[in-house]
């Protein structure tokens, strides 16, 4: 997602549940598929998925093609790139941003603490 992009909202549920089986899935996948993974476990309408995907459409979230008379959907990015965007979009509405940073940091494991502290030492090194 680029920066002139909107950054997304966090996910309901059902709409997490929906990208969780785009980005599980090989390609992209039409509704009827979408609909037959999630009903395995969770009894959904057709139409309740079919909205779904037109709304994660209309956010860009997904894209989609047309296959015949139906729609084909998968993510328009990986599910970290959507992680990162919910974790720029939380900061820029925190206020305080060192603050929101600091109580963050506050609350990573040891092992979250190291991935961070690499991810800047290589950030430093592309910009030195």
């Amino acid at each position: 997602m680029s920066a002139d992009d909107k950054a997304p909202r966090p996910l309901g549920d059902l709409e997490r549940r929906v990208m969780e089986q785009l980005w599980a899935a090989d390609g992209a996948l039409t509704v009827r598929e979408v609909h037959e993974r999630l009903s395995r476990t969770r009894e959904l309408a057709y139409t309740t998925v079919m909205t779904v995907l037109d709304r994660l459409a209309k956010k860009r979230l997904t894209e989609r093609e047309r296959d015949g008379k139906a729609w084909r959907y998968k993510a328009a990015a990986p599910r970290e790139e959507l992680a990162a965007d919910l974790m720029r979009d939380a900061l820029d509405r925190a206020g305080d941003r060192r603050e929101a940073l600091v109580r963050f940091v506050g609350q990573v494991s040891d092992e979250e603490a190291a991935l961070l502290r690499d991810a800047l030492a290589r950030l430093e090194e592309r910009e030195g």
